[in-house]
């Protein structure tokens, strides 16, 4: 590897959340995953990152063709300002260029449908400027596993880093012992989690 960039941390303090095109009219093609299971994944993303304080930035691509965002997302995100645009791959509208270069962050956490396209080539594009992309995997989807499978490969060779909604933001929480981590777990609406933690509430009453 020609630098230590995989192996440095994500925290709040150096990563930006980008979320992609996540629009109705794409959803209803998205073949890869349940579409209950990635709106939950996005949403769940979504909220973590309002918990930590990570910015994130929403665009949605000709939504006259393609639908509006998600109605789940513009509600966990409230006032949100999303970056409607009709280029292919994000980074070649100005105004969200210029919006993640206004974060300051190096480390960009991207989600998008669909996989391939909407996820794949801003990643890519990301790392080739300096930035450390982290693909969402299961906060994406596509239209069948071809499409997935060749946009998982070229996004390994490019130097993406893969990942999943709920490991990027336990990664940022950090610690446990967090007075966020109550906040972020429920925002990350995992239920094995949730059940480890009516347990440990129950254990620490009894004693």
């Amino acid at each position: 590897m020609e630098s230590t960039r995989y192996q440095e941390r994500l925290t709040p303090d150096n990563a930006a959340l980008l979320l992609i095109d996540h629009q109705v009219g794409l959803f209803t093609g998205v073949r890869d995953i349940a579409v209950a299971e990635l709106t939950h994944n996005v949403i769940g993303l979504a909220n973590a990152a309002r918990v930590l304080g990570v910015p994130t930035i929403v665009t949605a691509t000709s939504p006259e063709m393609w639908g509006p965002t998600i109605p789940e997302l513009t509600q966990a995100l409230p006032g949100i300002s999303i970056i409607n645009r009709t280029t292919v791959n994000a980074f070649d509208e100005p105004r969200f260029a210029k919006a993640v270069a206004a974060t300051g962050r190096k480390k960009l956490i991207i989600a998008g449908v669909s996989t391939e396209v909407c996820l794949a080539l801003p990643a890519i594009y990301a790392t080739g400027i300096g930035h450390d992309a982290y693909a969402v995997i299961d906060a994406s989807g596509t239209f069948s596993e071809t499409k997935r499978i060749t946009g998982l490969l070229r996004m390994v060779q490019a130097g993406v880093v893969l990942t999943d909604y709920s490991t990027v933001a336990v990664e940022m929480l950090k610690d446990n012992a967090s007075p966020k981590a109550g906040d972020l777990y429920g925002a990350l609406d995992m239920p094995f989690a949730g059940l480890v933690g009516q347990l440990a509430g129950a254990f620490a009453k009894g004693r």
